[in-house]
């Protein structure tokens, strides 16, 4: 474990979300839809700092998909121009069918979303069926692709006990996490419930956490005071500050590293994520 303790003590994994599948694009003329503007987005933000990137894509009108040809072609750019670490989404949108999401792993990402447990999502819900994880985590091992944990309530923490606990390790050996606050519907984003949350996560597991809207700035610094990385970007929160929208997600991106820079734990590489995370090179 010491190759893993001494990644995650000096240095902080940023991972960027930078489109999401709730914004529309009309609303939000900054969000990248297109796989050129994701192409650019992901320049930048790898340039900024970010390691991972968290991807949902669009259709040709800027809607949430899972098109399978249009996810290979988006995880081959990604590949040819960075190299960041591409974790595809398996949530989708919230009406996406079980198998359309599964089928996300079939273009072949270095990482995945596995939402551990249902959520409300504001007027809707996110469903994410203990059948369905089983299934989904499965076939992440058999396909050597490294699962990222999504977390957003503790009820969901007991479920990836429960799903450790029955079906062994992840591909790769090591458990991360992220705890997505401030869902409306989800835990709260504030630093007491961070603390109460990363104190039942997985022995020897990191962690990363975002916090939705309001709460991105109060969860980034309590993730940083608390030892553990980072998620940012356009899919969690539009806003830069009260009043003034976010530019781009690289903006986002330069704030987390500035704070993680200051909390004397700069941004990881991409190389030291792949050790930290498991994936084979």
């Amino acid at each position: 474990m010491s190759m893993h303790s001494a990644a995650m003590g000096a240095t902080t994994l940023i991972t960027v979300a930078p489109t999401g599948a709730e914004s529309a694009k009309s609303d939000v003329p900054a969000l990248p839809v297109t796989l050129d503007e994701l192409v650019q987005t992901a320049k930048e933000c790898e340039a900024a700092g970010a390691a991972v990137i968290h991807v949902h894509i669009r259709d040709a009108d800027a809607r949430p998909t899972l098109d399978p040809s249009r996810l290979r072609d988006t995880v081959q750019a990604l590949r040819e121009s960075t190299n960041l670490i591409i974790q595809l989404s398996t949530g989708g949108a919230v009406t996406d069918p079980y198998k359309d999401r599964l089928a996300v792993l079939d273009a072949q990402p270095d990482m995945c979303s596995l939402t551990c447990g249902t959520v409300n999502f504001g007027a809707d819900v996110f469903m994410n069926p203990w059948p369905f994880m089983v299934e989904l985590y499965e076939r992440t091992q058999a396909m050597e692709i490294v699962p990222e944990f999504e977390l957003f309530d503790l009820g969901h923490i007991a479920a990836l006990h429960r799903l450790l606990d029955k079906y062994g390790l992840p591909s790769g050996g090591h458990v991360h996490c992220d705890l997505v606050m401030g869902v409306p519907g989800g835990m709260p984003g504030d630093t007491r419930t961070l603390t109460t949350a990363v104190e039942v996560l997985p022995p020897d597991s990191t962690w990363s956490a975002t916090g939705i809207g309001r709460t991105s700035v109060p969860v980034l610094f309590a993730a940083l005071s608390a030892g553990g990385h980072l998620r940012v970007g356009m899919e969690d929160t539009i806003t830069f500050a009260k009043g003034q929208p976010a530019t781009s997600n690289a903006q986002l991106v330069e704030r987390a590293t500035q704070a993680a820079t200051l909390a004397q734990r700069p941004p990881m590489s991409s190389t030291d994520a792949r050790l930290l995370l498991g994936i084979a090179g």
